[in-house]
């Protein structure tokens, strides 16, 4: 199983970047997916998450610049980031609770590598 993230760049404070994270292989479910972001010499944190029903929850601070999406069809999580700010500068990783075909071991947490996302004052 693997996750690509894809999406990330160099954007001016005040603008947007749509992130996207494709989940391959061979999954039989996948159950709530999210995106965190990564600063250096800082743990990972959430920024969204959204189940498979598509219930969402946001950090607080994101809640109405960020919007997060998915595709079920195609295992596909999205992440809408409008009014930028530098401090929103890390890389984000995605995330996916999910089960592999053919695996007793149950559901587990996969990432993927991350895209930078840059914010310039």
């Amino acid at each position: 199983v693997q996750l690509q993230a894809f999406g990330g760049g160099l954007v001016l404070a005040g603008g947007s970047l749509r992130l996207s994270c494709a989940a391959s292989g061979s999954i039989y479910r996948i159950n709530e997916m999210g995106w965190y972001r990564q600063t250096p010499g800082n743990e990972r944190e959430l920024i969204a998450a959204i189940t498979s029903g598509g219930s969402t929850a946001y950090a607080g601070s994101k809640e109405g610049r960020f919007t997060i999406s998915r595709d079920n069809a195609k295992n596909t999580v999205y992440l809408e980031m409008n009014s930028l700010k530098p401090e929103d500068t890390g890389v984000y990783h995605c995330n996916a609770h999910l089960m592999v075909t053919g695996q007793d071991s149950g559901f587990m947490n996969y990432w993927g590598k991350g895209t930078l996302v840059t914010v310039s004052s």
